[in-house]
């Protein structure tokens, strides 16, 4: 095995307290990785190498209108093919559908709360909200569900520092804005939140609330490493839910959403597409045993392009042209 591990990961250079609020997050994750393959291996020697995405310099503009999930996971996945770094650390949100040939998902960790959560200026509730309440978010999957709930409201685009948002939300920017439980918890952020909006109200993206530990296929040492660090119920879950996305080639751009839970010896895949003002929307469910969850995410994505969804992202595509 290796005595030296180098980690890629995006992030910020600057001062934990300087950096936005996805560099924050970056850079926990992979330190939380560094210190579960010091745990499990204490002669190992690990590093973390910080490298700035394109989706880090581009602060902004919303995702979509810049290329999406990619952006933070490009220039990594370059330094692991070219062997500057032996592993890399994402958030599995992030992760495109299509891996570039030669890298593989080495490892799925115990995933962290998956929902999304409101932060609200008053405590107030989603449902309580009056009439044209500003609710700041920097996704069409978030935005197009909250409009299906609350057709009333009005969405925002919001990104950049975690302070910055809350401080612009106090201040009467913003009503509210939404965020990953995950990223507020593992920063230590969890009293900020004022609802955690379940899968009956909004259904999280695919991966969300897991990391993904990307590796070079057939890379024998960090297999065995990737083989300690890998949960096997997250995996499953995930596996069905990005063959979903794979399978509907989803991306930023869309607003699509695919949550899986395993109950008894099944897999409950839900999965959502929505217009982006969310007057339309298809949400669909298969129950899929557990060793055939890639196949029937791939089926969840058919029927619910069956069902309206083609539909809805036909006319998405249309509007961009």
């Amino acid at each position: 095995m290796k005595k030296k591990i180098r980690i890629g990961t995006r992030g910020s250079k600057l001062a934990l307290w300087q950096a936005n609020f996805r560099s924050k997050l970056a850079l926990w994750q992979a330190n939380f990785i560094k210190s579960e393959i010091k745990s499990l291996f204490p002669d190992c020697d690990v590093e973390l190498n910080i490298i700035k995405t394109t989706g880090d310099r581009i602060t902004d503009q919303p995702l979509a209108m810049i290329g999406g999930k990619g952006l933070f996971v490009k220039e990594i996945e370059t330094a692991l093919l070219n062997n500057d770094i032996d592993l890399a650390v994402h958030s599995m949100k992030d992760m495109p559908g299509e891996l570039p040939e030669g890298l593989v998902i080495g490892a799925i960790p115990k995933r962290e709360n998956p929902f999304d959560v409101l932060i609200s200026r008053d405590k107030t509730l989603l449902t309580e909200y009056k009439k044209g309440a500003k609710i700041g978010t920097s996704s069409l999957r978030r935005a197009s569900q909250i409009k299906h709930v609350r057709p009333d409201v009005t969405i925002e685009s919001i990104r950049g520092n975690l302070d910055t948002r809350i401080k612009k939300l106090k201040s009467g920017e913003y009503d509210a804005i939404v965020l990953a439980a995950a990223g507020l918890i593992r920063l230590g952020q969890k009293n900020e939140i004022t609802e955690y909006l379940d899968e009956t109200i909004m259904l999280p993206a695919v991966g969300q609330g897991a990391l993904c530990i990307e590796t070079r296929e057939n890379d024998g040492d960090i297999a065995f490493i990737m083989e300690k660090l890998d949960h096997l119920d997250t995996r499953i879950c995930v596996t069905g839910e990005r063959a979903f996305l794979k399978q509907i080639e989803g991306s930023c751009h869309i607003p699509v959403a695919c949550f899986g839970k395993i109950k008894g010896n099944k897999v409950v895949l839900t999965a959502v597409v929505a217009s982006v003002d969310g007057t339309k929307l298809i949400k669909e469910q298969i129950i899929s045993p557990i060793d055939k969850v890639e196949r029937q995410g791939q089926r969840l994505a058919d029927q619910v392009l069956e069902k309206g969804g083609k539909k809805i992202l036909e006319s998405l595509d249309s509007n961009d042209a």
